[in-house]
């Protein structure tokens, strides 16, 4: 389980990083970041409309109404240029991390 605070400080650089591929809506969002952790980070609409919305009035994304083939309205949500700035600050800031980790953590034995 991933502790509240490590989860706050990576889901901007996450969705981020998402919408750099293209504009998405946000059950995919959810979905692909359960993919890609292999289920380990499991989000909620709860937890991720907050964030979009934020990442919106601070110009890092915008967003557009689509309707889809079957009728439903679909918001989606796509990077601007000041979100790929915020994105290679970003994960600059994590590399740092990472690395520091890296070289300080040796490697722990496996869970049982």
């Amino acid at each position: 389980m991933i502790s509240k605070a490590l989860m706050a400080a990576s889901t901007k650089p996450i969705i981020l990083s998402i919408l750099l591929e293209g504009e998405d809506y946000g059950y995919n969002i959810i979905q692909k970041v359960k993919s890609a952790s292999n289920g380990f980070l499991e989000w909620s609409d709860g937890m991720l409309y907050p964030v979009l919305q934020r990442l919106e009035k601070d110009g890092q994304i915008s967003s557009r109404w689509i309707i889809s083939d079957g009728g439903r309205h679909r918001k989606y949500y796509q990077i601007t240029e000041d979100g790929r700035k915020e994105l290679a600050a970003e994960m600059t800031q994590w590399g740092g991390v990472f690395s520091a980790l890296a070289k300080l953590c040796p490697p722990l034995p496996a869970a049982d």
